[in-house]
């Protein structure tokens, strides 16, 4: 994959995720402030104040997703965002960590 593939790709991924985060909030699923800075976006829990941290790495062609819980590396495998690390799923792994930060179930 070429830089310019993997910034949009990387591009891509973060409107769906800010997207779907505000789509949620609208629906009172879940309280949560998304802000985009370039290549990071940053998601608030405001019930708790806290966040998640999601930026594209593009050297290393990678997301990385900092949480309460830790930090991730994911790459760009047969159609799907990967951990590098336990082979999870971007979307299945966010759906986790924001339900677990925000204290409702959310699925992205």
């Amino acid at each position: 994959m070429s830089e310019k593939e993997f910034l949009d790709l990387a591009e891509t991924t973060l409107t769906a995720i800010e997207a779907a985060l505000d789509r949620l909030n609208d629906e009172d699923a879940i309280d949560v402030e998304c802000k985009r800075s370039g290549n990071v976006l940053e998601i608030e829990f405001i019930d708790n104040g806290s966040k998640i941290i999601i930026n594209s790495q593009a050297p290393m062609k990678e997301m990385w997703v900092a949480a309460k819980s830790g930090g991730f590396h994911y790459k760009y495998v047969d159609g799907a965002w990967i951990n590098t690390r336990d082979g999870s799923e971007l979307y299945a792994a966010l759906s986790q960590l924001a339900s677990a930060q925000g204290g409702a179930a959310v699925t992205l």
